[in-house]
């Protein structure tokens, strides 16, 4: 169950002026904004707040005491961490799924077309750390393919190693194809079979420390409901 009991709200309503804050995968950044913006408009006594970052960065940042109501990961493997620190007030619900992708500045200039194009001399690759869910789809990727990669950089978020990409400073880099569909006309996409293999799905849950309950539990139910998936579909996540 996503909802829980609010410390004020006897009448099944949250408080008025309630302030909700989500840490949230970097992925879901646009989609999450947008679904705050709806649910706001929906819900006019209560204000969603996010904190993006990296799903292992936020899983230690809640663990560390960081105030916050919901926690949405791009893996579940940080999201079992979270249960088994006792840090969740409701069992975990998958909403989403994502695949990784090759990007590329426009042009494809070191004429990357395979995830093995990666590993050749003098292409510069970036990737997200081995921590980060989108890191540990990559290394399941190589595992999968034998083919290994020297990156340059292993950035700490998906949009960290897609900032790289728009700014010029590698060849390429892997992102989740909701990344490389957001940033259409900055990058460009280089589509491989092995990724499909490779499939990230995404919890989100009520967190047992948040300061209304209700009103936490009415977002996530919010982000897996009707309007959720479309937003989430639209943005070229998967079912879960």
């Amino acid at each position: 169950m996503l909802a829980g009991c609010s410390d004020s709200a006897d009448s099944g309503t949250a408080d008025s002026g309630a302030t909700i804050t989500v840490f949230a995968a970097a992925s879901l950044k646009s989609t999450f904004t947008e679904l705050g913006r709806l649910f706001e408009g929906e819900h006019p006594d209560t204000r969603v707040v996010f904190n993006f970052a990296g799903s292992s960065d936020l899983f230690t940042q809640i663990d560390q005491g960081a105030p916050a109501d919901v926690f949405a990961s791009a893996d579940t493997a940080n999201m079992t961490k979270a249960v088994g620190a006792g840090l969740t007030a409701s069992d975990p619900v998958n909403f989403a799924t994502n695949t990784l992708t090759i990007v590329v500045p426009p042009g494809n200039p070191a004429g990357i077309t395979s995830f093995a194009d990666l590993a050749r001399p003098g292409v510069d690759v970036v990737v997200c750390a081995p921590q980060v869910p989108c890191g540990n789809a990559t290394q399941r990727i190589e595992d999968l393919t034998g083919v290994r990669l020297a990156p340059v950089s292993e950035e700490s978020s998906v949009t960290d190693v897609l900032g790289k990409i728009v700014t010029g400073q590698a060849d390429a880099g892997l992102v989740y194809v909701t990344d490389a569909a957001g940033a259409a006309g900055k990058v460009e996409a280089v589509p491989f079979p092995e990724s499909a293999r490779i499939v990230n799905t995404y919890p989100i849950a009520v967190l047992q420390k948040s300061g209304d309950h209700y009103a936490a539990g009415e977002f996530a139910a919010f982000v897996i409901g009707p309007e959720g998936r479309q937003v989430l579909s639209a943005a070229g996540f998967g079912a879960p």
